[in-house]
């Protein structure tokens, strides 16, 4: 397999205060895992460019984006709810973690690569079509979804969320159209508490009560997923890959192991190898435990790149 890893040190720029648990250190850490254990070496490594605004605004209105720029503070941090804060260089960091998965699009459909991973941040699946929400400023595998369908004609496009959260953004976006299909496995009650109610055909929810295990998350995605996508039969595979389910991570109470995200990244891309000619673009979500999030990140790009988890 050619797995092309893109990331961009502007993503480093983006910050929301010192003790914010979305920090530049998730980055540092990613690769520092994927260095230590001499995977990152064997990707096909690039810069992810900066999202245009054609591109971001297939998803999200003119009129919002605009309004975004008009909070972007000159210095300092500039609040837009409890959790999302804006530094001056934060939409500078999210054009690039957008532009990564349009990058990552192209160059799966012009079989440059089999996978892409994009290691970016802030990320993206909280931010509806117009209100920027839990951490996220642009729905980063939206943007890559709509390019696809602009850009090459692609008509039937699943995107598979493993994040401890739903991805309520990418829900709001492309909610009842026919041509997205999206499985989103998350803990359940837990934040953000909308669209919890799934009254949404084209939306496959798992969720999962607290202290959920590996073995139970595998059953679940069989349960839900497999039959759904073998229907859906994507011409795309997108991932929302969040590593916060695991259960070394601050922020939730699910109890995923390295494994099971190696798992689960190794379903999915048997989807896109039956279904899509191997195309499938991964971006960064959730994830707050340095160490965990390294680990889970490395398991991830293993079975991108074919190799056994072990």
């Amino acid at each position: 397999m050619i797995t092309a890893y893109l990331t961009h040190p502007d993503c480093q720029r983006h910050h929301m205060g010192p003790d914010h648990p979305e920090s530049p250190l998730r980055l540092e850490a990613i690769h520092a895992r994927l260095m230590r254990d001499g995977l990152l070496q064997q990707t096909m490594q690039g810069d992810a460019p900066l999202a245009t605004d054609e591109q971001l605004s297939r998803v999200h209105p003119p009129r919002h984006l605009r309004a975004l720029e008009e909070c972007l503070p000159e210095r300092g941090l500039m609040p837009l709810d409890g959790d999302t804060l804006m530094n001056p260089d934060s939409l500078l960091a999210a054009r690039h973690a957008a532009g990564a998965v349009v990058r990552g699009v192209d160059q799966v459909f012009r079989h440059q690569a089999d996978n892409v991973f994009c290691a970016v941040r802030p990320p993206g699946h909280h931010a509806e079509a117009t209100d920027a929400m839990g951490f996220c400023f642009y729905n980063n595998v939206a943007v890559g979804a709509a390019h696809a369908r602009a850009r090459y004609g692609a008509r039937r496009v699943a995107i598979l969320d493993f994040d401890v959260h739903q991805c309520n953004g990418t829900i709001d976006i492309f909610r009842d159209d026919p041509e997205v299909l999206i499985c989103t496995s998350y803990q359940y009650p837990f934040y953000p508490w909308r669209y919890l109610r799934n009254e949404h055909r084209n939306v496959v929810d798992t969720p999962l009560p607290a202290g959920t295990d590996g073995a139970a998350f595998r059953r679940a995605v069989e349960d839900d997923w497999l039959p759904a996508l073998h229907a859906f039969k994507p011409d795309l595979v997108l991932v929302s890959a969040g590593f916060d389910a695991h259960r070394d991570d601050p922020l939730a109470e699910l109890c995923l192991d390295d494994e099971d995200y190696h798992w689960v990244t190794r379903l999915a891309m048997e989807i896109a190898a039956l279904y899509a000619d191997n195309r499938l673009v991964s971006v960064l979500e959730g994830g707050y435990d340095p160490d965990a999030l390294g680990r889970g990140a490395a398991a991830h790009l293993k079975a991108l790149l074919g190799l056994p988890f072990a």
